[in-house]
């Protein structure tokens, strides 16, 4: 084990078709190579390709001039829609579209309030599965060539893998973005957005908000974490430009999030105001280089956090909310002219020191150019159109971000080809094996070992052929099957062992873990999945019971893998980053010796009767003997 003292600053710390429910025949629009496009255009620029960027402003400038002032505002909206159609959903649908939006269909809500883009998500029924989500793409592309002024849309959802991912089984479910950090392989990183955005696009869906480019420098932080690469800058913006380049090689949008960095908190901002308390040396050293090397991959929007820098802006207004921050250092001292998204308008972080009507007007006097999924769309947008109306903002600041949604838009090759997908497209790539085969390989080399003590790992099938599986199942994330138990017990039963599950919860009762105890009897080993262990938890009980009961303990921390801190007894430990099936599988393999551990630690663990002191460093992990 390591032991030493972490400095302070280390502490501190998103054509007519059929309608959206009928069969999609459609051509699918050939991807374009966004991983050549800079915040201004191509990197390298040519004078033909100068020619060719004025040439394109130029032709949507027109485009621009040609729209009404309700279509411009319309446009800087993204909202979200219930529905797994676009002009049919379930009648429970339609009645939480007029509740919320006052229409019926996103269909409508497009017809209504020319929105610039639709976000999806599972809860809001729109990601049942991939031809039904093509269906849905295009539907609603098809509601947007309709208007007046025909233009498509950008469809987005937070897909960002590990713990948070909108579109579940069959497609290709991969490592989250701690996994990738400790598998120390940036071009892993890359293939593992590759296969992403490849299979988005085949859905119709062209913008992704993610890669996260937040450096988690605060164990305690609840809100990023594991969706974090980890807590050193530039390890991180080594990941963030590789994910960059393999979504946008891919053919759709990114967005570095969340600007100007979300890593330092102890808040939740979808509940409250985070302050960061970073100077501003300290944020150029720890927040900043992820967000530039995105930048110097070409990212093509960025999306701001909900938070408080008081080194940046000493109004203290939100980020995204906040000229000095948004125009002064993202626009101005790190050279970006890209699209820039909020954060969920929804979230209470960006609504806690103005109403929801001034949000989104002063979010655009920031120089923000999307307003992501507001409370109100009816009151946001009325609310914007009043204040081009009134002077407040001027129509050629609003024509600004007009112009930049639309460059976006051209870039993705919505205006060149009829921006539909089909369902052969479909199956060509969604979840196709390539892909599977792939994530379990990527998944491989992110499991860590962080302790093994008497070389107690790998189990043999012989010596520990009888082995329990107890602890915490938290819900399924990212529509895998679940729960954690079952999945690794069933994992090792294929991998030769006689394994069993008990879900004991993450918070066991005293019963539950007399239980659990009495149910190790007899067997030659137990594996334990903790999540988020802490001083307080039972599941330290439980896993001292076991301890003293004589069976040997593996550990699976599933989600943060700071839980060995607070298990000193354990004999094996191991790190997954998330409870996805690909993750857990991934563990099984290395707890039965199939894989050895190469996962290396990310983000340092703490102490957890000194956090100022180290457990364990970044790249700490331990191999198999020979």
């Amino acid at each position: 084990m390591h032991d030493r003292t972490i400095p302070r600053r280390t502490l501190l710390s998103a054509t007519a078709v059929a309608a959206a429910a009928v069969a999609v025949t459609a051509v699918p629009a050939p991807a374009s190579a966004l991983s050549t496009v800079g915040p201004t255009g191509p990197t390298g620029p040519t004078d033909a390709a100068d020619a060719a960027g004025a040439a394109r402003r130029d032709r949507l400038r027109r485009l621009v001039s040609r729209m009404s002032l309700q279509e411009k505002v319309g446009q800087v909206f993204v909202m979200r829609v219930y529905g797994h159609s676009a002009t049919a959903p379930d009648q429970a649908d339609i009645d939480a579209n007029l509740a919320e939006i006052g229409v019926r269909t996103a269909a409508e809500l497009v017809e209504k309030y020319h929105v610039g883009g639709i976000i999806y998500f599972a809860w809001a029924h729109n990601t049942r599965d991939p031809h039904q989500i093509a269906g849905l793409s295009n539907g609603i592309q098809k509601a947007g060539l309709a208007q007046p002024t025909p233009v498509p849309l950008l469809i987005a959802t937070d897909q960002e893998h590990g713990i948070v991912a909108r579109v579940g089984k069959p497609a290709t479910l991969l490592p989250g973005a701690m996994a990738l950090g400790a598998s120390r392989s940036p071009a892993d990183a890359r293939e593992a957005a590759r296969i992403a955005g490849a299979e988005l696009a085949a859905m119709g869906i062209n913008q992704n908000y993610a890669p996260v480019a937040d450096v988690n420098v605060n164990p305690a932080n609840p809100v990023i974490g594991v969706r974090s690469f980890g807590a050193d800058p530039q390890a991180v913006a080594d990941r963030v430009a590789a994910q960059v380049k393999g979504y946008q090689g891919a053919g759709i949008a990114t967005a570095a999030k969340h600007f100007p960095g979300h890593g330092d908190t102890k808040d939740d901002s979808h509940y409250s105001l985070p302050t960061i308390h970073h100077t501003r040396e300290q944020w150029t050293e720890l927040d900043a280089p992820p967000f530039r090397a995105a930048i110097a991959a070409g990212i093509t929007s960025v999306m701001t956090a909900h938070i408080v820098v008081p080194a940046l802006d000493p109004d203290e207004d939100p980020a995204t909310l906040s000229h000095p921050i948004v125009t002064g250092v993202l626009r101005e001292q790190l050279g970006y002219d890209g699209v820039v998204t909020t954060d969920s308008l929804r979230m209470e972080g960006v609504r806690k020191k103005y109403g929801d009507d001034r949000v989104p007007v002063l979010a655009l006097k920031a120089g923000v150019d999307q307003l992501l999924d507001p409370p109100d769309l009816s009151l946001a947008w009325n609310a914007v159109l009043t204040a081009v109306r009134s002077g407040e903002i001027s129509e050629k600041r609003l024509d600004e971000s007009v112009l930049r949604i639309l460059e976006l838009k051209d870039r993705l090759g919505l205006f060149r080809h009829p921006p539909y997908v089909s369902r052969t497209g479909v199956d060509r790539v969604v979840g196709i094996r390539a892909h599977l085969t792939a994530a379990d390989r990527i998944a491989d080399a992110t499991t860590t070992l962080l302790v093994n003590e008497g070389n107690l790992l790998p189990l043999s099938r012989r010596r520990e052929k009888k082995v329990l599986v107890v602890g915490a199942d938290p819900a399924s994330p990212s529509g895998t099957t679940g729960p954690p138990t079952t999945v690794l017990a069933k994992a090792l039963t294929e991998l030769g062992f006689s394994a069993t599950a008990r879900s004991t919860g993450t918070a066991p009762t005293a019963a539950g873990i007399d239980q659990a105890v009495a149910a190790a009897r007899g067997t030659d080993a137990v594996v334990v999945a903790t999540y988020n262990v802490s001083t307080a938890s039972s599941q330290r009980t439980l896993v001292n019971a076991l301890v003293a009961s004589g069976v040997p303990v593996i550990t699976v921390a599933v989600r943060n893998p700071y839980d060995i801190a607070y298990l000193p007894g354990v004999r094996a430990s191991l790190a997954t980053y998330s409870w996805t099936d690909v993750e857990l599988r991934a563990a099984a393999r290395v707890i039965a010796g199939r894989t050895r551990p190469r996962g290396r630690l990310p983000v340092p663990v703490q102490r957890a009767d000194d956090p100022a002191r180290v457990l364990y460093p970044i790249g700490h992990g331990l191999g198999y003997r020979s």
